[in-house]
């Protein structure tokens, strides 16, 4: 995987952030063990991961009872989605078992480490929204993640009263064209709305996790599904029209009707270096029998004669934006700073 470049004062602040972490974590082990060691811990029990603080975890028994544990020493640290076995404490449990994950939607950080978002989900609702403008090859990595994943893709257009602007609807529908051969669901909806039928009737029995830039309203839209998670909001920049981090660890949220919601930080990009050419090839569809009549058989799609990609597009079968998105991930597989858009 290809990393990025640091300058000897990164690498120091770096260093003291995980001192930190490991004296915190230490901490937290510490009072794990005791606490195990104690006897004054409940018997085992299963629950889900619905926040995650270092070694300490916020977690959900099979009743629906939130609890607060320290993880202990050893054990892979989880995220939200993971199933856990936990004994419980009057204040203070301990989880003292990880279950093996279904699924987990992964990406690189800022310093080439793979880090997991979220784990045993199946749906991913990708939400954009009128302003922040959104961006086209965004939304291709996450339907490129959410396939490696395994999951089931949803567009959210978020703000839709915003359309009502004839200069954002066009942009918006310019965003849009793309993906209208594909079999991909787009519902729309106004968070500060009441959240409409079509989007409850979709989340209800999935594992789901609302992605996206920071200022598409994903935690607006998780508190109008939730009036009770009463999750803090933030406002758009002025200066730009650009979302500010307001959500800065996943959480999960379970639904009255079945399944979950993950509510996840914003993300103006979301590297895919961990994954190889035929991964991001196999998430667009509409390439798949078309690559296979390229003159060369290692044919890269850029600038090779033969190219049936190429034609597809100049002859109208196949939309420009997504060739040129597809082009864009693949050079950043070997390029991270090509994420940048």
């Amino acid at each position: 995987m290809s990393r990025r470049n640091l300058s000897r004062q990164q690498q120091r602040r770096i260093a003291r952030g995980q001192a930190r972490r490991a004296d915190r974590a230490e901490a937290g082990v510490s009072a794990a063990e005791q606490a195990l060691q104690s006897g004054a811990l409940g018997p085992e029990e299963r629950g889900t991961v619905t926040a995650q603080f270092g070694t300490r975890l916020e977690l959900l028994d099979g009743r629906g009872r939130q609890h607060s544990c320290f993880l202990r020493a050893n054990l892979p640290t989880p995220v939200a989605g993971d199933r856990v076995v936990f004994r419980p404490g009057e204040e203070t449990g301990v989880v003292v078992a990880v279950e093996p994950r279904q699924t987990a939607l992964q990406r690189p950080d800022k310093y080439g480490q793979l880090r997991t978002v979220a784990a045993n989900i199946d749906q991913v609702v990708i939400v954009i929204a009128p302003l922040p403008e959104p961006h086209g090859n965004l939304i291709d990595r996450y339907l490129v993640a959410t396939h490696h994943l395994g999951a089931t893709p949803l567009l959210l257009l978020n703000k839709a009263d915003l359309l009502a602007d004839a200069d954002l609807g066009r942009r918006m529908d310019s965003v849009l064209e793309p993906y209208a051969p594909l079999d991909l669901p787009v519902l729309r909806c106004t968070a500060r709305e009441s959240v409409p039928a079509a989007l409850r009737a979709a989340l209800a029995g999935h594992n789901s996790i609302l992605v996206g830039q920071s200022g598409v309203g994903k935690t607006t839209l998780l508190n109008q599904l939730l009036p009770e998670a009463r999750q803090k909001v933030g406002a758009l920049s002025p200066e730009r029209a650009k979302g500010r981090h307001t959500t800065t660890t996943a959480r999960l949220f379970p639904l009255a009707e079945g399944g979950a919601v993950i509510d996840s930080p914003g993300l103006r990009e979301f590297g895919l270096w961990h994954l190889e050419r035929a991964d991001v090839e196999a998430a667009f569809p509409e390439f798949a029998r078309l690559a296979a009549q390229c003159r060369f058989r290692d044919c890269s799609h850029t600038d090779e004669p033969g190219c049936a990609l190429a034609e597809a597009v100049a002859g109208g079968a196949v939309h420009p934006a997504r060739l040129a998105s597809y082009r864009h991930i693949l050079a950043s597989l070997e390029q991270p700073e090509a994420d940048r858009f």
